[in-house]
């Protein structure tokens, strides 16, 4: 039997209609938004269902839906009997993966990812930046294109997605710069995000400070599987490095092709995207073609995967 893994998505996967086939099917769906909407004070069933798609995009809007969807899809593979034996998520997703682990609980987890949209979104209000995609520069030589674009202000590398896809984050002047290097040097595309702010960069340090209160002061169990981590890689199951790492996650890059390599290496060879949309199954495609890899988010989607 091949070693199976649950991956779990972050920012930039959320649609207007996430959800909506599940809520209107499923009872578990509805008594899991029903709390979601309790412990948010927010419309989530309404922004999710229907929109508008710039509100869903605000980012204290954006992560509790794309989290709450998650849990709900992880929950139904669960009931038929599919479980992980690790898990993974892309930044906000890593929530998603410690409750999927048993690391924490929904309730609790919410409230971490409420307040950490929240303070992002104020964040970015502060310290205004964004975040843009570069396609077909190595990582090195994105590393000395940002360092080089620093002299003019802040960019760092955000996300390494894959070998050709990394993400870089900073001012906008600073993003700006090493948007025009990247061009010059051979980039097949380069292309700003619309994000709210820029993310895994120092311009988040503003949102350190109520993350961190907030992760002292919530249960974390030893995680029944292991979860590998977006600073390091790394498999973790320690109550306290699961924390010291959700603390490091908001300034540090993603790291999100050594984990899938990580994973593959430590003989996981079927994964499942859980939530919303397919973007960690396109990026796992670019770094290994002959690992399986299904996306469930909908109803669907549930039911071909039973079949």
């Amino acid at each position: 039997m091949k070693s199976m893994a649950f991956l779990f998505p972050g920012q930039g996967s959320q649609y207007v209609g996430m959800g909506k086939d599940l809520f209107e099917h499923f009872d578990e769906a509805k008594k899991i938004y029903d709390i979601a909407e309790n412990i948010l004070r927010f419309p989530l069933k309404r922004i999710s269902f229907e929109g508008p798609e710039e509100e869903l995009k605000q980012t204290q809007i954006t992560q509790p839906a794309i989290f709450v969807h998650s849990i709900v899809m992880d929950g139904f593979l669960k009931k038929q009997g599919i479980r992980p034996s690790a898990t993974a998520g892309h930044s906000l997703g890593e929530y998603s993966a410690l409750v999927s682990a048993e690391a924490m609980s929904f309730a609790d987890a919410l409230q971490l990812v409420k307040i950490r949209g929240e303070e992002m979104q104020k964040s970015g209000e502060h310290n205004p930046g964004t975040m843009a995609v570069i396609i077909g520069i190595d990582k090195d030589e994105i590393e000395k294109i940002c360092k080089e674009a620093s002299n003019e202000d802040i960019v760092q590398p955000a996300n390494f997605n894959s070998p050709s896809q990394i993400v870089i984050s900073g001012s906008h002047a600073g993003v700006e710069k090493a948007m025009e290097l990247a061009r010059t040097r051979g980039a097949r595309l380069v292309k700003k995000l619309e994000v709210g702010g820029a993310f895994h960069s120092p311009l988040m340090a503003d949102a350190l400070d109520g993350l961190t209160e907030a992760l002292n002061n919530v249960s974390i169990r030893p995680s029944s599987i292991p979860v590998y981590n977006n600073v390091e890689a790394k498999p973790l199951t320690d109550p306290e490095m699961i924390r010291k790492s959700l603390r490091k996650q908001l300034l540090a890059p993603v790291q999100w092709e050594n984990i899938m390599r990580s994973m593959i290496d430590d003989g996981f060879e079927e994964f499942l995207e859980v939530g919303p949309k397919n973007v960690l199954q396109g990026l796992l495609k670019r770094i290994n073609r002959d690992i399986d890899c299904q996306a469930i988010g909908t109803s669907q989607d549930l039911t071909q995967l039973s079949n």
